[in-house]
């Protein structure tokens, strides 16, 4: 096991274009790191770089000990999933797994019975001799993760491992994996575009966006504390409703109503200052009678969730959603108040769209 430090990393492509811009990232033995973000972001980038699928055009990658920033892909000790698994269709299930042992030149016999041991440990039993084409998406994944296991890697490198099974066996192999990751011990870099996977997955998140690192921090911390408003829209099931408005009188103006200014905030804004100001669904009420505090709304469309209701509404020339409960479930056309929970709310400045405070 070990862990990663990337210092100034530059992944540049012929014409200038920055896959990876210069970013700092620390990544601890035994963690449970996901790079998220949306296509195009370089976060498959920066992991084929760790893996040495890339070569780094600026700055340094050490793993454990070692600066590997040069150095081959085999003799960086990482085993890599791929996002369609790369199994060898010709073989069969212990010879696929077995195979990277074959490449370091380990006897038949201890290669087949290490991929037997592993096949076991993953649930595969009964399936060592059949081909891939004859495994199910959930046990192909499998295999292709026993085959980077069975190299005791010292670290393991996921590119979107869920994105091709549906829901349900996603929710599944999400368990799955985190129990696996934990029994192992193993440093574990996993990137994803789906934010519910990296917040029920990850120890710490990497969110990006064109290269740069935009926040590093705890699952909590990304959705609670968000950067800045790229970071706010991004996380969560339900992207935060960002309203620009202006300070007036000490309070943050949403058409009529007034409400205070977040907690943290009291003194660095200033009357007449245009912010943004954010609060999530999840945190707002909505109730059928005018409360101290509370914004008049119009539901304009329900949709339902199960066992709560997403709302969208028009709220002061601005549109907001809210989640309630499934048996409070407002129709279009109601009117009512959005009661914000003022501990949950956040305001960022509408220049550098940073968090203020």
């Amino acid at each position: 096991m070990a862990g990663i430090n990337a210092t100034q990393l530059v992944k540049e492509y012929p014409g200038g274009v920055r896959g990876v811009d210069e970013v700092d990232v620390q990544i601890h033995d035994g963690e449970f790191f996901a790079l998220l973000g949306p296509s195009g972001c370089g976060k498959t980038t920066l992991l084929r770089s760790i893996a040495g699928l890339e070569a780094i055009t600026a700055g340094s990658l050490v793993i454990g000990d070692r600066d590997v920033t040069n150095a081959e892909p085999g003799a960086r000790g990482v085993a890599m999933v791929f996002q369609d698994y790369a199994l060898f269709p010709h073989m069969d299930v212990g010879d696929n797994i077995a195979y990277p042992l074959r490449i370091k030149h380990v006897g038949r016999d201890e290669r087949r019975a290490t991929a037997e041991k592993v096949a076991d440990g993953l649930s595969l039993q009964g399936l060592i001799e059949r081909r891939p084409g004859q495994l199910s998406g959930g046990q192909q994944q499998r295999v292709a993760l026993a085959r980077a296991v069975a190299t005791r890697p010292d670290v393991l490198l996921l590119d979107e491992p869920l994105s091709n099974l549906d829901a349900r066996l996603r929710l599944e192999a999400r368990t799955f994996l985190k129990e696996l990751q934990r029994d192992l011990g193993v440093t574990t870099v996993f990137v994803t575009h789906d934010q519910a996977e990296a917040l029920a997955l990850a120890d710490r998140i990497a969110v990006m966006k064109a290269g740069k690192l935009q926040q590093i921090g705890t699952p909590r911390e990304v959705f609670q504390r968000p950067n800045n408003t790229f970071v706010a829209g991004f996380i969560g099931s339900n992207p935060m409703n960002l309203v620009e408005t202006t300070v007036t009188g000490g309070g943050i103006s949403i058409g009529e109503t007034s409400v205070p200014v977040p907690a943290g905030t009291e003194g660095l804004v200033r009357d007449g200052q245009t912010v943004i100001w954010g609060i999530r669904p999840e945190y707002l009420r909505w109730v059928s009678s005018e409360e101290p505090g509370a914004i008049p709304a119009e539901v304009s469309v329900v949709e339902n969730l199960g066992a709560s209701v997403l709302i969208a509404v028009n709220a002061s020339g601005h549109k907001f959603q809210v989640v309630v409960p499934e048996d409070h479930e407002p129709a279009p056309g109601d009117r009512g108040w959005l009661v914000p929970q003022a501990a949950k709310t956040l305001l960022f400045d509408a220049e550098s769209t940073q968090r203020i405070g």
